[in-house]
């Protein structure tokens, strides 16, 4: 047969399947890689929220907010949500 001469046969074949399914692994995986990065980069800081930096700033503002919405929801009373305000700000 003409096309043996010399050539891999089956082996060929072979050889190239791993590296085309290694090729769409890699892609595919770099893929959801750099989808989830830039993802979680935006949930990490909210847009117009300062830099977290020093003590407390925002972040102790935010979780004074959640508090209030606990709160709010009535998940706690109100001698729980004095004492943990009491808390943080205690902390900061």
């Amino acid at each position: 047969m003409m096309w043996y001469d010399g050539g891999w046969g089956w082996g060929g074949w072979f050889v190239m399947t791993v590296f085309m399914v290694l090729f769409w692994a890699v892609l595919i995986v770099g893929l959801v890689a750099l989808v989830r990065y830039l993802s979680g980069t935006r949930h990490r800081q909210q847009p117009g929220s300062p830099p977290a930096s020093g003590e407390g700033g925002w972040q102790g503002r935010r979780a004074e907010e959640l508090l209030a919405e606990r709160f709010a929801r009535g998940e706690i009373d109100e001698d729980e949500y004095e004492r943990r305000l009491g808390l943080l700000r205690e902390h900061r």
